[in-house]
């Protein structure tokens, strides 16, 4: 069937916007998975590129083809705890929680088995609130302003959501991590309460 969707990134060399909910001029369709608070930028990572090249080497390789907004070098989800608020060109920034793949992310591929393969890679970018609007170009880097005091990673979190059994150190941290939308803890909460 046809669809819309705002996945279809390209470079650019112009310094973007970063809004509360979205950034500036981005296609965001879909208002109920994408953009938002908790979401209004997704970042993902220049070094996971090489890897999926080499899984689908004939699609047509540019900066954005993950939908991110931000493709930044360094970003290591294992390390990367969300929470941690930093200052990008001049803007404020919170990471809040790693991208779930959609059949949108699917169709871009070609095949809906790249969904299983995002999840079981388990690096999935993190989306970011912005807690000072401003703008960002080519070339900014994130400058680490204030640790979470909540130590959980977004790759954690990631692992976490897709979990059979969850580790129940990981929920409560979850739990307990305001840089999550409610959304997300009332869901992991419901998980303790049944145990």
């Amino acid at each position: 069937k046809k669809i819309t969707t705002g996945i279809y990134k390209k470079p650019t060399s112009t310094p973007i916007y970063l809004g509360k909910t979205d950034v500036k001029d981005d296609e965001v369709t879909d208002r109920k998975h994408h953009g938002g608070t908790f979401k209004a930028c997704y970042l993902f990572s220049a070094e996971e590129y090489n890897y999926w090249k080499e899984l689908y080497p004939n699609l047509d390789w540019n900066w954005g083809m993950f939908g991110e907004n931000l493709t930044v070098e360094g970003l290591n989800e294992k390390t990367l705890v969300i929470g941690n608020i930093y200052k990008v060109g001049n803007a404020l920034v919170q990471v809040t929680q790693p991208r779930e793949p959609c059949f949108k992310f699917g169709v871009k591929f070609g095949t809906q088995d790249v969904l299983m393969q995002f999840i079981n890679r388990g690096l999935p970018g993190t989306y970011i609130r912005v807690l000072q609007e401003g703008t960002v170009k080519v070339g900014d880097t994130f400058k680490l302003i204030e640790t979470s005091k909540n130590n959980l990673t977004t790759a954690q979190f990631f692992n976490l959501l897709y979990q059979k059994n969850k580790d129940k150190k990981l929920v409560e941290l979850a739990i307990k991590n305001t840089a999550l939308p409610e959304s997300k803890r009332n869901k992991l909460s419901k998980f303790i309460q049944k145990k």
